[in-house]
């Protein structure tokens, strides 16, 4: 008896020499296994998980009756070229595309556009998967739920929609079920990630985001003892790095018992290494707990604190409900003092955020105590999100481009075949395209002054003792009144970048000298500033602005403190090639000032002599390279620029 040979493709992204498992065609794998009719009919097929060349990937597929695409926008160009040319080697295949870039709005046309696609699915795929099998005989396909199609009239079909699964425990494993072995037994050198659900669905419906209105905002749980026995396979098979894909992890008190058992786990086995979660968006004291677990076992990378926009007008308008600042005050605070990182995400080109707006909530974050890292994300349009709607986009006058997509610190090297792309906003009704360029100008100014620490210290004394808007600060970077030459550099070249995506260019700076990677313009232009030897008169131009600044604003108590401060900020960023401790000499009290604004106090200055030992021998970076990987781009969320000091006597 001749099988039904079965194709699965979920083409992800790889990186540091590390891939996904492809977690979603291999859980439609598992759920038909356990259902089918006539298993001994099927025969499945090593997935396609990453990018190779197209003629391998055809080779590999080569003899199938069936193949199913799992797309999203970072493979929805890739597979759809695969399916077009598998489809002309043979027209009998059954195509069938789902995930979430396959459109509801706008199904039928993509149908005619892409005629070789033969069924599309919405929603949840494993019953939808389970039923086209169970027909594919007989091609009926009128009566399996969630499923568009082009009849043999050319009609386009959307059939009814079907009911969410509410019972998960009705969905097996890929992992405990062994879907996966010969996948690992047939790559023994790769080094594998995995993709790990806990639950299903999101309780928000934020406007730029699928997940919510995909759900219809209900979450369901998996079984926790299931959960427990995927953490025992991850260990036991040595998987270094889980990604948790929850919408909002810490959501369900149990969470906590999942880290516990991970970080167990970790003690016992030594694996997983790390556990990166999205945590729930209004956090609780629950998940200070949550990551004070995962801290403590270094499983965890840095904490998210999303906040996305604090305007209130563009919360309204893309449906957003966000921490409160006295939760995120609280729980930033706690954080800092317990030694755990945070990060905050903020999005650019929200409807209703002015230029004004946006650099106010920044300003305002920083002054709640986010010092690591804020996240400046450059809005994209995603398929099936509100914001996808054309109606939606004129309302609030969203103007998209189409930009190549590229990986952050991706590499230059992969210079794919089938390139794909994203929708970028770059202007909207409250942010013409000129305040978005000054807007993201402002967002690489902040990243590179503040949280790449290049002034950070100076800038937090400033705010401490005059109570200065960090907003006011940065923008005297960016005015540079005196013309002074690195900072021109500066400004241009963030200008120049700005610009570059408005015209469709890429969200990052490539850079074949360093790590021939992308890097985000900030990292990029500290990188220039250090092994390009400019680091000393940006120091000079600094100081200068910044004490004609005080002299505009008649603020005399930050101006003796500034040159010590600047001072010792220089001699505590990291840099290579360092080989001694170095010994310094303040007149004011700033270390115990800059401290004390970490953790949300403040202390008063004081005047005499302190004396410091800086720490450059613990940690050493012997190249260039090595120094850009490991501290500028390793270091990345946790904002770890700055080495370590003690007060000596």
């Amino acid at each position: 008896m001749q099988k039904i040979k079965i194709g699965l493709v979920q083409i992800n992204n790889s990186f540091s020499n590390q891939n996904y498992f492809p977690y979603s065609v291999g859980i439609l794998q598992a759920y038909a296994q356990k259902y089918l009719k006539d298993k001994e009919l099927f025969e499945f097929s090593l997935p396609l998980y990453k990018r190779i060349p197209l003629k391998d990937a055809l080779k590999q597929l080569d003899g199938c009756d069936i193949v199913f695409f799992s797309a999203y926008t970072w493979n929805i160009n890739i597979s759809l070229e695969i399916a077009r040319q598998l489809k002309t080697v043979n027209n009998n295949i059954l195509v069938v595309f789902g995930g979430p870039q396959i459109p509801i709005r706008g199904i039928k046309e993509f149908l005619k556009k892409y005629r070789f696609i033969d069924l599309a699915c919405h929603g949840e795929g494993e019953k939808a998967f389970l039923a086209i099998l169970n027909n594919f005989k007989t091609k009926q396909w009128k009566d399996i739920p969630n499923i568009s199609y082009l009849n043999n009239k050319g009609e386009h079909i959307l059939t009814e929609q079907g009911m969410r699964t509410t019972d998960l425990a009705e969905i097996p494993s890929p992992y405990t079920e062994g879907v996966f072995d010969h996948l690992m037994k047939a790559n023994p050198n790769e080094n594998w990630v995995a993709l790990w659900e806990t639950n299903r669905g999101c309780p928000f419906s934020c406007s730029y985001c699928v997940w919510g209105a995909f759900t219809n905002k209900r979450v369901y749980q998996r079984d926790i003892k299931e959960l427990y026995r995927e953490i025992d396979w991850f260990s036991i098979n040595k998987i270094e790095f889980i990604f948790c894909c929850d919408a909002n992890f810490g959501i369900f008190p149990r969470d906590l018992l999942l880290a516990e058992y991970t970080a167990k786990n970790k003690d016992k086995f030594g694996y997983p290494k790390a556990l990166s979660v999205q945590n729930t968006k209004n956090s609780t004291m629950r998940v200070y707990n949550l990551y004070k677990t995962l801290s403590d076992h270094k499983l965890n990378k840095g904490v998210s604190l999303a906040i996305q926009s604090a305007n209130p007008d563009t919360l309204k308008s893309i449906k957003r409900e966000n921490i409160s600042l006295d939760t995120f005050n609280e729980l930033q605070e706690k954080f800092s003092e317990a030694g755990i990182e945070t990060f905050t995400d903020v999005i650019l080109g929200l409807p209703r955020e002015t230029y004004s707006s946006f650099a106010d909530g920044v300003s305002n974050i920083i002054s709640s105590g986010q010092h690591n890292r804020i996240q400046f994300n450059n809005l994209s349009i995603l398929t099936g999100s509100e914001m996808d709607d054309p109606v939606y986009l004129k309302k609030y006058g969203i103007v998209t481009v189409n930009n190549k997509l590229v990986n952050i610190h991706g590499s230059l090297t992969d210079d794919f075949e089938i390139a794909e792309h994203q929708r970028l906003v770059i202007a909207t009704g409250a942010m013409p395209k000129k305040d978005w360029v000054k807007a993201r100008m402002f967002g690489w100014m902040t990243a590179l002054l503040h949280f790449d620490k290049l002034i950070q210290i100076p800038l937090i004394l400033i705010n401490s003792e005059s109570g200065v808007p960090y907003r006011k600060l940065i923008e005297a970077f960016l005015e540079n009144e005196e013309k002074h030459p690195v900072l021109t550099e500066i400004i241009d070249f963030f200008r120049t970048q700005a610009e570059c995506i408005q015209n469709g260019g890429t969200e990052f700076a490539q850079s074949k000298k360093w790590l021939n990677i992308w890097w985000p313009p900030d990292e990029l232009m500290l990188i220039k500033l250090c092994a390009e030897n400019k680091l000393s008169e940006f120091y000079k131009e600094a100081e200068q602005l910044v004490g004609k600044f005080l002299d505009r604003k008649k603020i005399n108590n930050c101006k003796d403190i500034l040159h010590d401060a600047i001072v010792f900020n220089q001699n505590l960023l990291k840099m290579p090639f360092q080989d001694k401790n170095l010994k310094i000499k303040l007149s004011y009290s700033i270390w115990d000032i800059y401290k004390a604004n970490l953790t949300g106090k403040n202390v008063p200055v004081e005047k005499g002599e302190y004396y410091y030992e800086i720490d450059r021998t613990t940690s050493k970076w012997p190249s260039w390279d090595d120094w850009c990987r490991e501290v500028v781009w390793y270091g990345n969320k946790r904002g770890a620029y700055l080495y370590s000091c003690r007060e000596i006597n």
